[in-house]
């Protein structure tokens, strides 16, 4: 079982975020291999929590030593080399319920805004694309080079056709 907690901060607009949170998740990691996580007993928990440029920009200068906003974070919590290892065992312990905390995903508002009037998208169909993303790489994924890059903007392409939402990286003419 996968639980989405959505904390909304201001200034985040008033609406259904943690629908949007969970809606995402689920989508991002059901194309996967540990698609599987939504229907083990053990309860899979992931954060979202939506917040203010000002707040990532510290969360990015002091974790990853970059002293800039962007518009997503992830901090995993499971080394993606023990992710299988979670699966498979809860999977054969008769299936004992536990917990695994996955991760945080974590979202700025006024660069997830700029960036989806910049493409021309809702700002709720942007953070639903940045919520797979996040996902994404708390399972492991990464952008590194151009071989992940495509595999990843791949799963992406297809969670956000499975949620009703645009394509996030169009091809251009």
């Amino acid at each position: 079982m996968i639980d989405t907690a959505a904390n909304i901060e201001p200034p985040w607009p008033k609406g259904d975020w943690q629908a949007l949170g969970e809606r995402a998740v689920a989508e991002g990691m059901a194309r996967t291999p540990y698609g599987a996580f939504a229907t083990i007993p053990a309860c899979v928990e992931i954060a979202v929590r939506l917040t203010s440029d000002d707040e990532v920009r510290a969360l990015n200068r002091d974790y990853r030593h970059k002293d800039a906003a962007t518009n997503v974070l992830s901090f995993p919590m499971v080394q993606p080399d023990l992710l299988d290892g979670l699966a498979n065992a809860d999977a054969n312990n008769g299936g004992a319920a536990g917990e695994i905390l996955l991760g945080d995903i974590v979202l700025a508002y006024e660069t997830c805004a700029a960036e989806a009037a910049e493409r021309g998208v809702t700002l709720k169909a942007h953070a639903a694309h940045l919520i797979v993303h996040g996902v994404l790489h708390l399972l492991g994924h990464d952008h590194m080079d151009e071989g992940e890059a495509q595999a990843m903007e791949s799963i992406e392409r297809d969670a956000m056709a499975a949620l009703g939402l645009h394509d996030p990286y169009p091809v251009c003419p």
